[in-house]
């Protein structure tokens, strides 16, 4: 279980399977081949199996199938003005910016500073994809969204 932010702001703790060692040390920017990523974690992330806990979320009504990835504090935080708009939508499994960004571990790995990467290029572009998406959320859009997921 992890704290990560939810609608309207407030904190839940999702459920996720424990893909890092348990004295893990660092940021939370997790790039490709990360050395805290357990063995099993490296094959749960990559084949996305480790979203599959997150039903449970859905279920008890703090997640949807398909919304923004919750983030963890400290970067919900970080929104100001209209941005945090986000805040109004449910967290969820997929939506446009995660699947924009599937690869996200990969291409912070060829970065010189992941964590800079994430922050000034990766996060500020999922903040505008998720507003496009509150924006211009359909209810045929979002069955959209879970095919480009599943296949």
């Amino acid at each position: 279980m992890q704290w990560r932010i939810g609608k309207d702001g407030k904190p839940f703790r999702i459920c996720k399977f424990r893909t890092m060692h348990m004295k893990v040390q660092g940021d939370s920017v997790t790039i490709a081949n990360d050395p805290r990523v357990t063995r099993i974690g490296h094959w749960l992330r990559h084949s996305k199996v480790d979203c599959l806990t997150e039903l449970v979320n859905v279920f008890i009504g703090q997640m949807s199938f398909v919304g923004p990835r919750p983030d963890v504090p400290g970067y919900a935080d970080q929104l100001q003005g209209d941005d945090r708009r986000i805040l109004q939508l449910r967290p969820g499994i997929t939506g446009p910016a995660s699947i924009k960004y599937r690869n996200e571990e990969e291409l912070l790995a060829q970065q010189a500073d992941p964590k800079w990467y994430n922050d000034n290029v990766i996060w500020p572009d999922k903040v505008k994809i998720n507003l496009d998406y509150l924006d211009h959320w359909s209810f045929f859009g979002d069955i959209k969204l879970i095919f480009k997921t599943i296949f």
